[in-house]
């Protein structure tokens, strides 16, 4: 097979994607929607045919969420590692269904339980890139205080990704709340300094300041849109991209 296959069409090579834990609750606001995971991965698998490189950083809000945890008398630092075993619940799931739709996937942990996982090795996952694995990647970045986002951001960048794209539930970053203000306009183009200026929360800030020092873009788009995943990577306008 030609492993160069559909690079002369798709404008990235390498991707991160950053899913949140709560996208895949679906239409719940907890647990895991077995059905939304089959299209999200559905989406991923017809990207993967592509021959791109794919890495992905899932969430784990749909199970625990460390500021939940302290609302709940638990230690902020303790509820951020909760959160992480929460994110390999959903790496594990989500690698279930993409190796049955034929993708080959390498789950890779921040925190090392090697009995259900590979310990994250930066040269270890550019080699499973290299061999055309799907690499997701769980735990965050192993440490309390810093988001999956800051995690995504971090791991983007030690892989080499072109880009980082973050699927959400909008399509797009809004100048007002769209479920809210009816005259709510979509962005198309944004700066790292126009969602600092403005405190968009789109990413948390940690995450915006580590892509605009390594000037990577960051494309926001509606996971929910059949096929967005595929139409970001051919280089489509779709979303939001934030640049420099």
């Amino acid at each position: 097979m030609d492993k160069n296959r559909g690079m002369d069409k798709a404008k990235y090579k390498r991707v991160l994607l950053k899913l949140s834990g709560e996208a895949l609750a679906g239409s719940g606001k907890v647990g895991i929607d077995i059905e939304t995971i089959k299209s999200i991965a559905g989406d991923v698998y017809e990207v993967y045919k592509l021959k791109i490189g794919i890495a992905l950083v899932i969430g784990g809000g749909n199970i625990f969420r460390g500021e939940v945890g302290k609302a709940l008398g638990i230690e902020r630092a303790t509820g951020d590692y909760m959160g992480m075993l929460a994110t390999v619940i959903n790496a594990i799931a989500f690698q279930d269904v993409l190796e049955k739709l034929g993708a080959p996937t390498r789950v890779m942990t921040a925190i090392e339980m090697r009995s259900v996982a590979e310990p994250y090795i930066r040269r270890r996952a550019m080699r499973h890139l290299e061999k055309g694995r799907i690499v997701i990647l769980s735990a965050g970045t192993g440490n309390p205080f810093f988001t999956t986002d800051t995690a995504a951001s971090l791991r983007a960048m030690e892989i080499g990704a072109d880009i980082l794209m973050k699927a959400t539930k909008v399509n797009g970053v809004y100048d007002k709340d769209p479920e809210k203000e009816k005259d709510a306009k979509k962005i198309d183009s944004l700066s790292y300094l126009d969602i600092i200026k403005n405190n968009y929360r789109i990413m948390d800030m940690t995450a915006i300041s580590l892509c605009k020092d390594n000037n990577l873009p960051i494309q926001i788009f509606n996971l929910f849109d059949k096929g967005s995943f595929r139409k970001a990577v051919m280089g489509e306008k779709i979303g939001t991209m934030v640049h420099n």
